[in-house]
């Protein structure tokens, strides 16, 4: 399945249901070819946009979906919208999903130790059919070739990355083909969701596109990365003006 892409700021956001995306994740999975997806909020654009190498990062992925509903927004003002937006928690429960079912392979690799060892015990627990074939924390040498070769070893068909923004992307384009397989997607701060350490927003927040608030106001030390949001929204306002 091929995507239409929307180009938001120079991130290629692919044209896509939560379905439809999942669907292009199982078909990766079951062809044993390596995936890479970026799930991109209005911070992560400021980001590509502010650091060039990133951005080149950034569009090296297969798939880039819309994790946040400033993107949607942004999508509709410039008048290429997009179908709704695919959250990034969801995307990793909906391949939780996929793999327990089909009993797939799934490596996490990041968070601390503590963090990423509750996260792998409640997928075992909510996810029984998953098998685990490797659990590691966030603070390793970057330049540590064995972690490669370890994840190689393992043959997953999941590699779900928690090294923060940026840094987990890098790491993805530097080392999946390698691997050769595996569908591999930045999960960010979703292993402390599953481990129990930070609560997702309420329904009716997300329903009201106010997760980020919430997120906010329960956290209040993400204020200075909050920022991107209103630079976001003005470079989006300028670009509308502009019309380019």
């Amino acid at each position: 399945m091929s995507f239409q892409t929307v180009h938001i700021l120079g991130v290629p956001f692919v044209r896509a249901t939560m379905d439809e995306v999942v669907s292009v994740i199982h078909a990766h999975v079951k062809q044993q070819k390596p995936c890479f997806i970026v799930t991109a909020n209005p911070e992560i654009v400021m980001k590509a946009n502010e650091e060039p190498t990133y951005m080149e990062t950034i569009q090296q992925a297969d798939y880039v979906v819309a994790d946040g509903i400033g993107v949607v927004k942004a999508a509709e003002w410039l008048g290429t919208p997009l179908p709704e937006r695919v959250a990034g928690y969801d995307v990793l429960c909906r391949c939780l999903q996929l793999a327990d079912e089909h009993q797939y392979r799934v490596y996490m690799i990041g968070a601390k130790e503590e963090v990423v060892q509750a996260a792998a015990q409640h997928i075992r627990h909510r996810y029984p059919n998953v098998r685990l074939v490797g659990v590691r924390n966030g603070y390793f040498d970057w330049n540590d070739k064995t972690i490669v070769e370890e994840v190689k070893q393992a043959a997953p068909d999941f590699v779900f990355v928690a090294l923060g923004m940026g840094k987990q992307e890098q790491w993805i384009a530097e080392h999946m083909h390698t691997v050769g397989r595996g569908v591999w997607m930045g999960v960010g701060g979703s292993f402390d969701v599953l481990a129990g350490v930070v609560k997702r927003a309420p329904e009716l927040w997300i329903r009201l596109n106010l997760e980020w608030l919430y997120r906010l106001a329960k956290q209040p030390t993400r204020a200075k990365r909050m920022l991107a949001l209103p630079r976001f929204a003005w470079t989006i306002l300028k670009q509308k003006v502009v019309g380019k």
